[in-house]
């Protein structure tokens, strides 16, 4: 996003040499992740739309639950990286034990209420009670995944940041693995498992996310790596704490203010109608799917960046922050290519959807083609690079805006007020990313996000 700066052979090499052990990887990862949370709805949605529907809309409470647990592992990239590039490997485990502390709460209070009150959780997203009570058993059965989360996205998060996110990405890539094989036995009762349907996929992604727990407690068990201490979780390191919550609280905010707003894209849609939440709802999945490598890209540039900035290798750190944004832009331009000329064939796929539904999801997918480009660009920048350098209250205040001051209320007069068409409602609700592409652009030219943090008193 700045004008072309010389590289030298050494800094072209080191460069790649990051991209290979850090972005790529944690692209794959995430392309799984993404692949398997869409499974749960694609296999459902093969035995009747509304199951798809209703199980699109159930995971939208682990989505919020997992915008606090997002703010955590951004939270902890945030020092840890700074702290691993300046080679302090106790204060990276005191950071760990400060992450644990902090989202184990969060994750047990959505235990509660998707366990003791799924019906209610349901009832925020829709209206129908067919979806609603289809819904109730998928979430008291997952909701004990989400103790398991919390924890094993904190260490994977930690095992990124200190030189072994190889082996994060096999360890995340093997639980989301298990989940789709599960899914596929479970769902529709293979060999000699039960046929469960939508019980069967919450069972797949409980034994996922208890594997992946059980992957990272077995990884602790090493020597020589960064290792979950209790004293660290129990004792309050008061300055590296209030560091954690100062850089933490700004992307909590942001992503309650963006995952909320993002959230109520699906309350809006699902009062338009079965037909719209299911058309919404395969949409979103390709949206997750082909977006990975951006988030790659995002994730890598957060470790990537704060690495050279905790050595305070200030004119590094700005080459390759230039050059993550020009890849995450091509992806992005690359992707919603992809998707426009993949629509036909996306369309023909989703036999089980009504005429007005498949409709619905031609058009979405060309939505989809030009917002893929704004959302590479500002997840590199708001949630990688910027955050690297401890830049994490401009993210919340364009988000809130954005969100909040334009495309909620906007899509919600535009369904529940002018009652205009449900293809231009959601036209509406996917204009944030461009709209506020051109404030990220000029604030990531001001280099504020240039910081050593772990300097600072």
């Amino acid at each position: 996003m700045s004008k072309k700066q010389a590289w030298s052979a050494v800094e072209k090499k080191e460069f790649r040499g990051a991209l290979l052990a850090i972005v790529i990887p944690v692209a794959l990862q995430n392309l799984l992740s993404a692949v398997v949370s869409a499974s749960d709805a694609l296999m459902l949605g093969v035995l009747d739309q509304e199951s798809l529907s209703s199980i699109s809309l159930a995971t939208q409470i682990n989505f919020v639950m997992s915008l606090f647990i997002g703010a955590v592992t951004i939270g902890t990239t945030v020092l840890a990286a700074q702290y691993w590039g300046k080679e302090d490997v106790d204060t990276v485990e005191k950071v760990l034990g400060i992450g644990i502390k902090f989202v184990f709460p969060v994750t047990f209070i959505f235990f509660l209420l998707a366990f003791f009150a799924p019906g209610f959780l349901m009832g925020i997203y829709t209206n129908d009670p067919i979806l609603i009570e289809l819904g109730i058993p998928y979430l008291r059965i997952v909701s004990f995944s989400y103790l398991c989360m919390g924890v094993s996205h904190v260490y994977l998060t930690i095992m990124k940041n200190s030189g072994r996110t190889f082996l994060s990405t096999v360890y995340g890539s093997s639980a989301v693995v298990i989940n789709f094989i599960l899914n596929w036995l479970l769902i529709y009762g293979i060999a000699f498992f039960p046929k469960m349907e939508i019980r069967g996929a919450a069972i797949a992604t409980l034994i996922a996310r208890i594997v992946e727990l059980m992957l990272c407690l077995f990884e602790n068990m090493k020597k020589d790596v960064v290792k979950i201490k209790i004293k660290s979780i129990f004792t309050t390191y008061e300055r590296l704490q209030k560091d954690f919550v100062t850089y933490t609280t700004p992307v909590l905010c942001n992503l309650i203010a963006w995952g909320c707003g993002f959230s109520m894209f699906s309350v809006i849609m699902g009062h338009l109608g079965s037909d719209a939440v299911a058309a919404n709802s395969i949409t979103n999945i390709v949206k997750n799917i082909m977006i990975c490598g951006a988030s790659g890209v995002s994730a890598g540039a957060g470790i990537i960046v704060g690495n050279e900035l905790g050595r305070s290798d200030f004119e590094k750190a700005r080459k390759y922050g230039d050059r993550l944004c020009h890849i995450a832009i091509s992806i992005g331009a690359i992707v919603g290519i992809m998707i426009v000329i993949a629509s036909p064939v996306i369309v023909s796929m989703a036999t089980t959807l009504t005429d007005t539904a498949r409709e619905y999801l031609r058009y979405m997918l060309l939505v989809c083609g030009y917002y893929m480009i704004g959302s590479a660009a500002n997840k590199t920048t708001i949630s990688g690079i910027f955050c690297a350098g401890g830049d994490t209250k401009f993210g919340f205040i364009c988000d809130t805006i954005t969100m909040w001051a334009f495309c909620v209320p906007l899509g919600a007069l535009a369904a529940f007020v002018f009652k205009w068409p449900v293809l231009v409602v959601f036209f509406i609700l996917n204009l944030d990313e461009m709209v506020k592409l051109p404030a990220v652009y000029m604030r990531y030219k001001k280099y504020k996000w240039l910081r050593n943090i772990t300097n600072e008193e």
